[in-house]
């Protein structure tokens, strides 16, 4: 069955309007975004009780990662000036300009499982002292299927101890989201 809902008239203006002069990084965004969605969609059709918006999720999902092109990150064909930890952030601001205030909560919370205002302040990362941790379920759901996509390896699909293990450096808190989302999500 074709988990893909047809949201293309959404996302791809925005693709376009922002990555028309990058072909290398569009394909990334869109190979690693299309399989956030997939996976997204997944858990929306094996878990309908959990009653989550299948449209938005598809679009939220091929939108998370839009701000990467304002970050310095050549691995992904990224040449901004800003740190890499802001693409959520950015994504945001570009998605709240565009309209799309739902979209952009996505975008800023999918760093990690999440970032608390405390670890942002302890890390000295360049974030606002703010929580930005996924709250409702289609965030958490997004959140929790982009872990398992790199924009780096974009043919691999990492499991859940690979998962597990590449967030032990946000420390314990992430590692404790991830194990809940796992319990209520990967089944």
């Amino acid at each position: 069955m074709d988990q893909t809902i047809k949201t293309i008239s959404l996302w791809q203006p925005l693709y376009d309007k922002y990555y028309s002069d990058n072909d290398a990084l569009r394909h990334i965004l869109t190979v690693h975004s299309r399989s956030v969605a997939d996976m997204a969609l997944s858990v929306a059709h094996r878990h309908p009780e959990l009653l989550l918006d299948e449209v938005f999720l598809e679009e939220a999902a091929m939108l998370h990662d839009i701000g990467v092109f304002l970050t310095d990150a050549p691995g992904i064909q990224c040449f901004g000036h800003e740190p890499y930890i802001r693409h959520g952030l950015l994504g945001g601001e570009l998605l709240r300009r565009e309209g799309l205030s739902r979209h952009a909560r996505v975008a800023e919370r999918h760093t990690g499982t999440g970032l608390t205002a405390t670890a942002i302040e302890v890390q000295h990362l360049p974030l606002p002292s703010i929580d930005l941790v996924p709250e409702t379920l289609e965030e958490q759901v997004i959140c929790y299927a982009d872990k398992f996509f790199s924009k780096t390896h974009l043919e691999r699909v990492r499991t859940p101890e690979q998962v597990l293990q590449s967030l032990r450096k946000f420390g314990d808190d992430s590692v404790s989201r991830m194990e809940a989302w796992l319990a209520r999500f990967y089944s």
